[in-house]
């Protein structure tokens, strides 16, 4: 079926047709860049959807139901309503930074897309930096939370934006220490070579404590429960974006859903095989399948830890960040280095030509996934240790607090 014209060959096709070299290219990259960038659009519409019905039946609720069926054209709904909001924008504003700050926001995870794999054919720019191009792409959302509480010209929105940078810096310190170990595990920062790696055994069972703290780092970058004090309506209105409306609002709301699902599908791709299932080499198709799979069973998980756990305080984030979760990266990530090392060095890792055995692959997965379980086992045991201490601590002022004779009120004399 080679003389069939597809995306994966429509440059000879276009060659064929009698077209210039430079505008079949030229066609074939704006069709590729319209197609990534059309797919998280597409998609955040209906995961608003999804979301609201999670959480509806989390809580009990009934959720959308009444515009199309099943509510299904309520995100429409509310999209064409954003549309026809007033656009206010505040005196004495930067108008140029303030009215780029949404398109900043929105074009920052649409560009994380175009290094993602969805099948072994289909990537938008197979890029052997990957990994560090989503790192210093998604670390554009520090600026766009900046240029929004500054431009406002809006104390409370500057506060907010102060907060929010905060946060995002202190949390991408333990998801950078956390995504140099799959980095180690593939020998590659390239996210298709990544999947690859993966196709004889998924890294999340090599390295499981490094997959949660990248799923709780991100839970904080994206602003998600219990980490959502980006816009922590209760302390400080509504953070950083409290002077937007209309559309502009909508692009940051879009946004937030649109980030979240894409640090979901980054999750599936780097610890859970991303597009890799059977039969997928055959029908090349069948990646958009189970990267779609695997990437809803992490996005459910995070729509129910958003719906049932409660807000933390900004005191308590920064300090389970800086005492307790870079800590632990640190350790992990030496403790897999030296795992590395001790595999590597016993003959116990796979041969190139049986990187994608499953059977090849187990003696490394095996020492590595014990020596996480021992981790663990520290970690329970000092937050058990640190637990009976408190408690301990807090019996001891009790009962001294009981002890202590009650003080007499004023020109009483004692004894009386």
């Amino acid at each position: 079926m080679e003389d069939v014209c597809s995306i994966n060959n429509l440059v000879r096709c276009l060659l064929d047709g009698g077209m210039d070299a430079g505008l079949a290219n030229f066609i074939t990259l704006l069709l590729g860049v319209v197609l990534v960038a059309a797919l998280p659009l597409v998609t955040v519409i209906f995961l608003i959807w999804v979301e609201r019905k999670v959480a509806a039946r989390v809580q009990d609720r009934i959720g959308p139901n009444r515009v199309g069926p099943f509510g299904l054209l309520q995100s429409v709904a509310d999209a064409l309503k954003l549309l026809t909001k007033e656009d206010i924008t505040p005196m004495g504003a930067d108008k140029f930074i303030y009215n780029l700050a949404p398109i900043i926001a929105f074009a920052s995870i649409v560009l994380i897309w175009a290094v993602i794999p969805f099948t072994p054919l289909h990537i938008g720019a197979d890029l052997s930096i990957g990994i560090l191009y989503f790192m210093a792409v998604g670390s554009i959302a520090t600026v766009k939370v900046m240029v929004a509480g500054w431009s406002s010209n809006n104390k409370y929105a500057l506060l907010g934006a102060f907060r929010t940078i905060a946060q995002l810096l202190s949390y991408e310190v333990p998801l950078v220490l956390a995504l140099i170990v799959p980095v180690m595990l593939a020998g590659t920062m390239s996210m298709q070579a990544m999947t690859v790696a993966q196709q004889g055994m998924w890294f999340i069972f090599m390295a499981p404590v490094a997959a949660v703290i990248f799923f709780i780092a991100n839970l904080a970058e994206v602003g998600r429960a219990p980490f959502d004090l980006l816009e922590a309506e209760s302390e400080i209105i509504a953070g950083y974006n409290i002077e937007y409306s209309g559309f502009k609002f909508g692009m940051f709301m879009a946004g937030e859903f649109m980030h979240a699902f894409t640090v979901c599908v980054l999750m599936a791709v780097i610890f859970l095989g991303g597009w890799s299932g059977p039969f997928v080499h055959e029908v090349p198709l069948l990646g958009f399948v189970y990267l779609g799979l695997k990437t809803a069973f992490v996005y459910i998980i995070m729509l129910v830890l958003r719906s049932t756990v409660p807000r933390v305080r900004i005191d308590q984030l920064m300090a389970f960040n800086w005492k307790f979760l870079v800590p632990i990266s640190i350790v992990n990530l030496l403790l897999t280095a030296f795992l590395l090392y001790i595999v590597r060095a016993l003959g116990l890792a796979p041969a190139p030509n049986q990187a994608t055995d499953f059977v090849a692959n187990l003696p490394q997965t095996i020492v590595l996934f014990v020596g996480n379980l021992a981790l663990v086992g520290v970690i329970v045991s000092m937050i058990r240790s640190q637990g009976r201490r408190q408690r301990l601590a807090d019996e001891a002022r009790l009962a001294e607090s009981e002890t202590e004779e009650p003080a007499l009120p004023a020109g009483v004399p004692a004894g009386d």
